[in-house]
């Protein structure tokens, strides 16, 4: 079982980011645990190096907010898994590494669906609704699993490693945008959708989280959100319209 977690906004380009606290206030929902890099089918060992990797970033994640980052080792992730920790290091550098490689896994099943979406499906339309389906096919958040994963940011090695990771996020979402747009392709809207899709589903997870809504109201809020945008932005809504 995955457990909700968070992500958001491009920190390393938000001078409101500096420290531990404001960045959990900026956090986010997010659900994990493996980089995708391409949309071609995945041959038998790279499925098994996959499932491995994940695993082993279930562990990793589950062991730091059980015991906290600082009573985690390697060995523990590793045997978790029941692995050694020379197979771990294959996959990560560290625990912090591990732990953080939530971040960019919903950014790139969001990237998948987003590929997935019909060719004639308008851009902003394809980006709605495949961030949406990734959220309704993910597990749900739970409110006090997400309250113990931002104590986790504390650990000054597990928020840099964060700062990193979540460097990639937004990238990763505006290169699935620009891919999917094809020729009508424009960098910079799909740098600008990227980011209001990041930031509604920051602005719209902060309010669920300091609610007593259920899921759906987290669900219509981004929805809501995302179309406001884009009825405010005509290019952007009309923007590579067509692949």
């Amino acid at each position: 079982m995955l457990i909700p977690v968070l992500t958001g906004t491009t920190p390393c380009e938000n001078a409101t980011f500096r420290g531990p606290h404001n960045f959990s206030r900026h956090a986010t929902f997010a659900a994990t645990l493996v980089p995708v890099t391409s949309t071609a089918p995945l041959g038998l060992r790279e499925r098994k190096k996959r499932a491995a990797r994940r695993a082993l970033a279930e562990a990793a994640l589950r062991l730091a907010v059980e015991r906290g980052v600082d009573q985690l080792r390697v060995e523990d992730i590793a045997n978790e898994v029941g692995v050694s920790p020379r197979t771990f290091n294959n996959y990560f550098s560290s625990k912090e590494e591990a732990v953080c490689a939530f971040i960019v896994e919903r950014q790139e099943r969001v990237r998948e669906a987003l590929l997935a979406r019909p060719a004639d499906e308008p851009l902003w339309d394809a980006v709605v609704n495949a961030s949406i389906t990734r959220f309704a096919e993910d597990d749900r958040p739970d409110r006090e699993n997400v309250r113990r994963v931002r104590a986790l940011l504390e650990n000054g090695a597990l928020f840099a490693e964060m700062l990193r990771a979540f460097a990639t996020v937004e990238r990763v979402l505006a290169d699935a945008i620009a891919e999917r747009a094809g020729e009508h392709a424009n960098p910079l809207h799909a740098r600008l959708m990227a980011s209001i899709v990041q930031n509604a589903s920051r602005i719209a997870f902060e309010t669920w989280l300091n609610s007593d809504s259920d899921d759906e109201e987290f669900v219509s809020a981004f929805t809501g959100l995302l179309r406001e945008a884009a009825a405010g932005m005509p290019a952007l809504a009309a923007s590579g319209a067509a692949r």
